[in-house]
């Protein structure tokens, strides 16, 4: 149905240029419910790959190779063994859609593949339910933990959950008791399309029901209970959303922060400095395609900036050692914040030449030698000073007084390969 096969982003390898392989797919009907055009493809390849299950969906007594494991790093040699001949690829459901199609056009080159498309998961199961497929939002578990759906949860709105395997359900259940929705509704739809199709629904809360079919696909109707915190998106969570020891880039000054980021769609961040991973786990839950890296020197810190990430959402945040030296063979950031280790020696220049052409950093300081080295680098490299200060209300006796935070000075800057006159003349 789609959703079992791993799909690549990017172009991870190369195959011998050959004639085009063609990709079918393929329901839990199986050969029955294949077009007329899907069959013929199948019935004219000299060879088919494809799972063992899928594999026995067909007949004939066509050649069979049945996926090898791990399969990506083996499908190059793969196709090398079988050049020449005319192969047929059995994939779940719609091959594009999280499907085998997705690697096979990043490895091969999209003019070497030939789909032929079959409803996903994801189409039947919003047939099932009566849900409007293109206002219904889709996370996949497949490879990510539970906890990835967190970001997702909002009061009333729905959502379809590519499953790992049977016990998926049971896992998302205890995530939406444990965070204030175990009102939501459930259904798990396993089998869509084939003989053994089975629906079955129930709340959260209550929900008892035994692993059953691994292929299946989660649908949840989503209920916030009324004690339940609201953790949104947009930047700027409540302070208590993250463990930390202090290391705590502060609510107010996180949302400024962020705002001068400007996180776009699968665009990476650097932070360096972590504390408590705040400006990652944001940046990264603005949208589910934003990638982050924290740097972070202290063992405990470390442990903590993950265990934040899990909670709120992030697992995949990755979290290296301290700069400068971590900082090596790290991806091309997009942005990069500087928020703890400004006055070390070396951490701006490796992060500065780090940087692309067009890359933005942002850097915080709390300290009077920190703020010193902000004018410096803002009189060699241009860019926007402002410093803020926080007051927060607080109890004073029987009445409220403004209490001050640290004021924060900061710096945001995009890097250009360009320096202007007036930049020279600062400087």
């Amino acid at each position: 149905m789609g959703h079992h096969e791993t799909a690549l982003t990017g172009r991870h390898g190369s195959a011998p240029a050959g004639e085009r392989i063609t990709v079918v797919g393929i329901g839990a009907d199986g050969w029955d419910g294949l077009s007329a055009a899907a069959c013929r493809a199948l019935t004219e390849a000299e060879v088919l790959f494809g799972s063992a299950r899928q594999l026995d969906l067909v007949p004939g007594d066509t050649e069979r190779v049945p996926w090898p494991s791990p399969l990506v790093p083996a499908l190059p040699g793969l196709f090398e063994r079988y050049e020449g001949r005319r192969i047929g690829v059995l994939a779940s459901g719609d091959p594009m859609f999280h499907g085998i199609g997705v690697t096979l056009v990043n490895l091969l080159g999209a003019d070497r593949v030939r789909v032929v498309a079959h409803p996903s998961s994801v189409s039947l199961a919003c047939a099932r339910l009566g849900w409007a497929l293109h206002e219904t939002p889709v996370v996949s578990l497949v490879t990510a933990p539970a906890s990835t759906l967190l970001p997702d949860l909002a009061d009333g709105r729905r959502l379809l959950v590519l499953s790992r395997d049977a016990a998926t359900a049971a896992s998302v259940a205890e995530l939406l008791r444990d965070n204030g929705f175990g009102d939501t509704e459930m259904t798990v739809l396993e089998q869509l399309g084939g003989p053994r199709e089975a629906v079955v629904s129930g709340t959260a809360a209550a929900w008892t029901r035994a692993p059953g079919d691994p292929l299946n696909v989660l649908a949840l109707d989503v209920r916030r209970g009324a004690d339940a915190v609201r953790w949104t998106r947009t930047p700027g969570l409540p302070d208590e959303a993250f463990d930390s020891d202090g290391q705590l880039t502060k609510q107010e000054v996180r949302a400024l922060t962020l705002a001068a980021l400007a996180p776009e769609p699968g665009e990476l961040l650097w932070d360096v400095g972590g504390g408590s991973g705040s400006i990652g786990i944001e940046w990264m839950r603005t949208d589910s395609t934003c990638r982050a890296i924290g740097f972070e020197r202290d063992d405990t810190r470390r442990d903590r900036i993950a265990s934040n990430a899990i909670r709120l959402g992030v697992p995949a945040l990755e979290v290296r050692g301290a700069a400068p030296g971590a900082l090596a063979g790290a991806p091309t950031p997009d942005a990069i914040f500087l928020g703890g280790g400004v006055t070390a020696p070396g951490v701006f220049e490796t992060c500065w030449d780090a940087l692309p052409v067009g890359g933005r950093m942002v850097v915080n300081a709390v300290t009077a030698e920190s703020e010193t080295l902000l004018l410096r680098w803002y009189s060699a490299h241009g860019g926007a000073l402002r410093r803020f200060q926080v007051h927060r209300g607080a109890a004073l006796g029987g009445f409220t007084a403004w209490r001050p935070q640290l004021p924060v000075a900061q710096w945001v800057v995009t890097k250009t390969d360009i320096v202007s006159s007036t930049q020279e003349d600062q400087s």
